[in-house]
């Protein structure tokens, strides 16, 4: 060991003057509190970024193709053509569109219901090596089953076409309606064939208004007319026909019922019937949106369109559709967002809410590393460079979320590191403190031939062990402040957090980062005192003696 470091230990544990250990152990502990906070800090918005990205797959796949138009009938194509893309393990269609779910009094809106391929997005009855492309079975609660999520014999919605009359025949001699040559005019011909459908159909509502016309108005206008007498008029009116004031005999003082419910022998409730309800698809909710409905595993509840009165779609005016679900699964994702806002149905069943046919919202994917997924979206969107796709990745999903998360880490990681700064300027007041005590053993060892260099690095290294000391305590305080974090666990309002308790995830990498960072900082600080104490000449030393 060369003589300056120990000297530089010396200088540490000096028995002459005990406020230079004092002053060296504040020293140390202050490195150590602060590389203790920023190592926690760290672990914990890390952690963070950990669990939402957690919760976040947990639910949704790593790549999203979705077409611009709504019209998205040629998925199939597209599904066999991203399939061949390296580092794509499982592709699937799904869609998604905004409900209103109802069980007994209890109404939820705004549920985004996705109707999903059981066998590609969950691998339920899965054959061969395929790749389910959603962890959601991960997260089903005990008792939940997704065998019954397709009804046997299930098949692709199809297009609702309008009905239109048909199209009237041409006699092929017009004759005395002046019949025009086929390439002189033959619109102008079947535009007359129509008019004349038309004026038919007229005539024909008309007879049957007038068939219909009650026989008291029949009565009053024969009283009406000229010379029509009273007798004319009540030889009108049908037999056993009221006449005079009507009045029922208990009066009219009786009382209506405040509900208006109809008995179960008029109106049965599907939901009320058990074998109704094990014949109904099958439907996946969040715990949370349960909880709100006081739903329970084989329950019965209404999905609702979120449409307000009558809509005009595909030609057709059409009510607001209703289907009724079974409860087969509930899920806790342990994302408050989703557990409350998010179900899982079939994708043939969801498709029949709009009418459109075998159409999906897109094709969504699952990749073998998750952090390549932004490369495979670029890639994905070169294959379909028509400009009718758009692809994007998890991150970019949820771009708002993580972009947050990670200026929050950024942000308090430099403000706390300013905690390691302040304690290097303890390290350089003990220094300093040194540095004068120890004038007159400066001056002797220079007399004895020391150069300036040696004398440099004795207090260079006394500032670098102080550093490792308090860095070295400050990552074990650490670690155990994790540890004690994720053993006894912080409750968080998963209402304002999104989750339920404080996520911790202590790697080893950011340690490390912030024990260099300390412990440059500590060097760094020893650079002024040492330099001092290497310019010191030994008169000046002697001078005071």
């Amino acid at each position: 060991m060369s003589y300056p470091i120990e000297v530089a230990l010396r200088y540490l544990g000096s028995k002459k003057r005990a406020f230079i250990s004092v002053g060296t152990t504040f020293a140390i502990l202050g490195v150590a509190l602060g590389v203790a906070a920023l190592a926690t800090v760290m672990s914990v918005t890390g952690g963070f970024q950990a669990e939402f990205r957690e919760k976040v797959l947990g639910v949704n796949a790593h790549v999203l193709v979705i077409k611009y138009s709504t019209d998205f009938r040629e998925y199939r194509s597209i599904m066999e053509q991203v399939s061949k893309v390296p580092g794509v393990v499982g592709v699937a269609p799904f869609s998604i569109n905004p409900m209103m779910l109802t069980h007994g009094d209890a109404t939820a809106t705004g549920v985004l219901v996705k109707g999903v391929d059981p066998a590609r997005s969950l691998g339920v009855g899965a054959e061969g090596a395929s790749t389910a492309v959603l962890d959601l079975p991960r997260h089903i609660l005990p008792g939940g089953d997704l065998a019954g999520l397709r009804r046997p014999g299930s098949k692709p919605a199809e297009r609702a076409v309008p009905s239109l009359p048909d199209v009237p025949l041409l006699e092929p001699d017009a004759g005395a309606r002046g019949a025009l040559a086929p390439d002189a005019g033959a619109e102008l011909d079947l535009l007359k064939a129509y008019e004349a459908r038309i004026l038919e159909d007229e005539r024909a509502a008309a007879a049957r208004d007038a068939a219909l016309t009650p026989a008291t108005t029949r009565a009053a206008e024969a009283e009406g007319a000229p010379g029509a007498g009273a007798e004319e008029a009540e030889v009108a009116l049908d037999e056993g026909a009221p006449r005079g004031a009507i009045e029922p005999q208990g009066g009219y003082g009786s009382v209506l019922p405040d509900d208006d419910e109809l008995p179960p022998e008029v109106d049965p409730d599907p939901c009320a019937d058990k074998e109704q309800i094990a014949r109904m698809p099958g439907i996946v909710i969040g715990a949370a949106l349960a909880k709100n409905l006081s739903l329970d595993l084989g329950q019965c509840v209404t999905v609702t369109s979120p449409t307000i009165g009558f809509s005009f779609a595909n030609g057709a005016i059409k009510p607001p559709v209703a289907k009724r679900f079974r409860v087969i699964a509930i899920f806790e994702a342990g994302f408050e967002q989703y557990d409350t806002k998010l179900a899982y149905a079939d994708l043939y069943e969801t498709q029949a809410f709009y009418d459109q046919g075998d159409t999906v919202t897109g094709v969504e994917m699952k990749v073998d590393d998750i952090d390549t997924a932004s490369s495979i979206a670029r890639e994905i969107s070169k294959l379909l460079g028509s400009g009718l796709y758009y692809t994007m990745d998890w991150e970019e999903l949820n771009h708002g979320l993580f972009t947050a998360l990670r200026i929050q880490q950024i942000g308090m990681s430099a403000v706390l590191a300013l905690i390691i700064v302040v304690a290097a300027f303890t390290v350089i007041a003990t220094l300093i403190m040194v540095v004068l005590d120890k004038k007159k053993e400066i001056a002797v060892l220079k007399a004895m031939g020391a150069t300036d260099g040696a004398v440099l690095r004795i207090f260079l290294y006394q500032g670098g062990i102080i550093g490792v000391a308090g860095t070295t305590l400050g990552l074990l305080l650490g670690v155990a402040v994790c540890k004690g974090l994720l053993v006894y666990g912080f409750p968080l309002d998963p209402k304002v957090y999104f989750i339920s308790r404080l996520p911790v995830q202590a790697r080893p990498q950011e340690f490390l980062i912030t024990g260099c960072i300390a412990i440059l900082i500590c060097l760094a600080a020893t650079i002024v005192p040492s330099l001092y104490a290497a310019r010191l000449r030994p008169a000046e030393g002697f001078r005071a003696q």
